[in-house]
């Protein structure tokens, strides 16, 4: 994947959490300068990131630190092999309370 295939990719992946978290009160979801903060009710976040030089989308919550890499298609967890948007719906759920549905 190219830089630019890879940059591409990720802010596709950033426009569809941020416009799927969009309804949700609960939360303020943003994207700056590439970088999607997700701010829950009691003001803690989680943060969506993307790592070029190693291609991958990280996730910082309280739960910790998680790497995400292409893998056949689906962005996968470098240590669990877990999908990005069941880890994230499954961080959202534990961190803000809050039932993610992906558009």
């Amino acid at each position: 994947m190219t830089e630019s295939d890879f940059h591409r990719a990720v802010e596709a992946i950033l426009a569809r959490i941020e416009s799927s978290l969009e309804e949700e009160d609960s939360l303020d979801a943003q994207v700056e300068g590439g970088v999607l903060t997700i701010e829950c009710g009691d003001a803690s976040r989680v943060i969506v990131n993307r790592q070029t030089p190693n291609r991958e989308i990280w996730v910082a919550a309280r739960s910790g630190g998680f790497h995400f890499v292409l893998r056949d298609g689906l962005w996968r967890d470098t240590r669990s092999g877990d999908e990005l948007f069941d880890s994230l719906a499954r961080i959202l759920r534990a961190q803000c309370g809050v039932e993610a549905r992906w558009k």
